[in-house]
């Protein structure tokens, strides 16, 4: 049987922190760096506790705008040291990636996080998706998803909701950030599972046609 053109083959998109990658203790890691760096008061429980808008975002929080990149560039570069290592995949993260690829699907993973981080992420936990784009923030988050093809987006704050929306692609909750079932719901979710392990299943019964939600396919 004749293998299908690589733009035909079905496409799902993943965010990264607290979607396949437990972030907290790095993120929490690197701005423990940043108050020492700096001297500014930071509560990291509180900023822990609502990841998933870009890094500047939360920073204006804390610092005065026109520091803002100042700070966002202290963070970044403590990172790679402080932040990576301490990180964990999430459960099913693997298992989910191979699924799709197994299936004859592309992974990739469209992500609000800097990209150099993003990758060594996925390096060091070899977390293998096809294609890496970060960046990206919620509805922003279409325009990668419609570039290549994404049917899917699996994210678990209701700013991947929104972008999966946007993009027309099928929204796959997963309730391991800051966003509970009911906001997930609430924001638009087509599919909600409480976490990536749930998945290799539910994508084997959508992609089988069996899944009520793969008419949006």
């Amino acid at each position: 049987m004749t293998s299908l053109p690589r733009t035909h083959r079905f496409t799902v998109g993943f965010d990264l922190d607290l979607t396949l990658v437990d972030s907290k203790p790095g993120i929490r890691a690197a701005y423990e760096c940043l108050v020492a760096a700096t001297g500014t008061p930071i509560d990291i429980d509180l900023v822990c506790g609502r990841l998933g808008p870009p890094l500047e975002h939360e920073l204006r929080n804390w610092f005065p705008a026109e520091k803002v990149d100042w700070a966002a560039d202290l963070y970044r570069a403590a990172y790679p040291e402080h932040g990576i290592a301490p990180s964990p995949a999430m459960p099913g993260a693997r298992e989910a990636i191979a699924a799709v690829q197994e299936l004859g699907g592309r992974a990739i993973v469209v992500t609000a996080k800097y990209p150099v981080n993003a990758r060594l992420h996925l390096d060091h936990l070899g977390l293998a998706p096809d294609v890496l784009i970060g960046d990206l923030w919620a509805e922003a988050k279409a325009l990668a998803l419609r570039e290549h093809g994404a049917s899917v987006y699996v994210g678990d704050h209701v700013g991947d909701v929104r972008g999966a929306r946007t993009a027309g692609a099928l929204s796959v909750a997963v309730a391991t950030g800051p966003c509970d079932v009911d906001e997930l719901r609430a924001a638009g979710a087509d599919v909600l599972l409480a976490d990536l392990t749930a998945f290799p299943a539910w994508l084997r019964d959508y992609r089988a046609g069996t899944d009520p939600a793969a008419s949006r396919a």
